[in-house]
């Protein structure tokens, strides 16, 4: 029956767009014991909070034809900001050594992003990737959840 493994001294992260949880595995891979690491939040307040203009037109260079341009989702370009600075920070803590093995849980655009800015060191130390958002649940909540066996 394969299941997933968090062995001791795995680093876990738990993200979303504005929040990241690192954590480190000082229990067994049958008994999760997480301990925090650290915690990075960024207020990110949804874009219409954040622009003010409309969006701007374009002329089509013959005729009279005008349309609009799409307008910039400030909200989505800071979580995609926020999931590349905490892929570089793994990136530069797998460069020095720090953990062996990584999780990575998140939701789905998350999880795309940090993928992408991962460097290999970091990629070759993912013990595997969960497609969630755990960053409200309490760890001790967490480790039960990763500890379930998959059928």
């Amino acid at each position: 029956m394969p299941h997933r493994t968090v062995h001791n001294g795995a680093w876990v992260l738990v993200g979303d767009g504005k929040k990241a949880l690192l954590l480190r595995n000082d229990g067994d891979p049958d008994l999760l014991n997480l301990r925090r690491i650290s915690v990075r939040e960024q207020e990110n307040p949804p874009t219409r909070d954040q622009g003010a203009s409309a969006p701007g037109r374009a002329f089509a260079s013959m005729g009279g034809a005008r349309s609009s341009m799409e307008t910039t989702d400030w909200h989505d370009l800071e979580e995609e900001r926020f999931a590349i600075s905490v892929a570089e920070d793994l990136n530069k803590a797998a460069e020095e050594g720090a953990f062996k093995h990584l999780v990575v849980v998140a939701p789905p655009r998350v999880l795309a992003d940090l993928r992408t800015h991962f460097s290999k060191g970091v990629q070759g130390k993912i013990a595997f990737e969960m497609n969630k958002d755990l960053t409200h649940h309490p760890i001790p909540e967490i480790e039960k959840l990763l500890s379930v066996r998959e059928a």
